[in-house]
C-alpha cells in the first residue's frame, strides 16, 4: 500500500502568513492575521497590548484579550509547528483523517488543538468540542492549564482536563485534555463519540494498550460518521504504520525543535547509575 507525503514549502508559508488567502479560511478582522497584526505593535509599544480594539475581543469570552494573551502569542508564533498552520488546515478540510509527525518541542501538543477548536467555530461545529488524549495523567493537567491560559479562558471553562478521579470540565468547555483511559470510558456510553467533531490521539508512538484499543474504535466510528476528523499525533518518523491501519492517510512532517538538544555521553561505564543520575543532575543544576 503506497504512503503519502505531505511536502511543505515553508517560504512560501511564511509568506501566507503575513497575507490574506481566499476560501473556507480566509480570516475574519477578528483572526489570526489581526492578532498578528496587534501581538507585533505590542512588541513595539507594550501599552497598545492592553487596548481595546474590534479585533482584540475574545470570542469565547467576548472580552477584550489580556496583555498576558499577547505575551503569549509573541512566543507562539515563534513555535515552529506555527509555520505550518494553513497546510494544516487545509489538509484537515479535505481529509478526514490525518497522521502528523512532529518533534518534541514543536508545539504540536499546545497549537495544533486551538486550531481544531477555530476549525471547527468557522465550520459553525464549535457546539461540540474538541478531544486530544494524553498517555499520562499529569501531561493531561498541565497542557490544559498551558492552553487556557494561551486562549486567555479560565480553567475548566472552555478548556478544561479529565483525568482519573478528576474531571476538570464544564458545559462550556469546547477543547478537553484527557488521558486515553479517559476517552475509551467515554466511549463505552456514547459508542459514536458525539460529544467531538474532532479527537487528536498524541503521542502514538508510545502504543499504550487503551491508544491501541482507541485507534480501533475509532477506526470504526469514522465509517459511521463523516464528520468527524482524526488526527494522529506523534513525535518518530515511523509512521507508516499508522498510515497503513487508517486506509493511506496522508501524512504531514513538522520538522524543528525549540530548542537545540545536545547528548552527552560518560567516558566510561558507571558502576553504579543511580549515583550516576543523582550526581549528574545535582551538577546541572549547580552548574547550567
Amino acid at each position: 500500500m503506497s504512503k503519502r507525503r505531505i511536502d511543505l514549502d515553508v517560504s512560501h508559508t511564511k509568506k501566507s502568513l503575513m497575507s490574506s488567502r481566499g476560501g473556507d479560511h480566509q480570516s475574519d478582522p477578528s483572526g489570526i492575521e489581526s492578532l498578528l497584526k496587534d501581538a507585533k505593535a505590542a512588541v513595539k509599544t507594550p501599552a497598545m497590548a492592553g487596548t481595546t480594539t474590534t479585533a482584540g475581543i475574545n470570542p469565547c469570552t467576548k472580552v477584550p484579550y489580556s496583555q498576558r494573551y499577547y505575551e503569549l502569542f509573541r512566543k507562539r508564533i515563534q513555535l515552529p509547528v506555527w509555520e505550518y498552520k494553513e497546510q494544516f488546515l487545509d489538509l484537515i478540510d479535505n481529509h478526514q483523517i490525518l497522521v502528523l509527525v512532529g518533534e518534541t518541542g514543536s508545539g504540536k501538543t499546545t497549537q495544533i488543538p486551538q486550531w481544531c477548536v477555530e476549525y471547527c467555530r468557522n465550520k459553525g461545529s464549535i457546539k461540540i468540542g474538541v478531544s486530544c488524549t494524553q498517555p499520562r495523567r499529569v501531561a493531561a493537567m498541565s497542557v490544559a492549564t498551558r492552553v487556557a491560559e494561551e486562549m486567555d479562558v479560565p480553567l475548566g471553562q472552555e478548556v478544561g482536563y479529565s483525568i482519573r478521579f478528576e474531571d476538570c470540565s464544564g458545559p462550556k468547555t469546547i477543547l478537553k485534555y484527557c488521558t486515553d483511559g479517559m476517552l475509551l470510558r467515554e466511549a463505552m456510553s456514547d459508542p459514536l463519540l458525539e460529544a467531538y467533531s474532532v479527537i487528536l490521539l498524541d503521542e502514538a508512538h508510545e502504543r499504550t494498550l487503551s491508544t491501541d484499543i482507541l485507534m480501533g474504535v475509532l477506526k470504526q466510528v469514522v465509517t459511521k460518521r463523516k464528520d468527524l476528523k482524526i488526527v494522529i499525533m506523534s513525535a518518530t518518523l515511523d509512521a507508516g504504520k499508522f498510515q497503513q491501519y487508517f486506509d493511506d492517510a496522508p501524512l504531514m512532517n513538522v520538522p524543528g525543535r525549540t530548542h537545540a538538544v545536545e547528548i552527552f555521553y560518560t567516558p566510561e561505564p558507571e558502576k553504579d547509575y543511580l549515583e550516576a543520575a543523582i550526581r549528574t543532575v545535582i551538577q546541572i543544576h549547580m552548574c547550567e
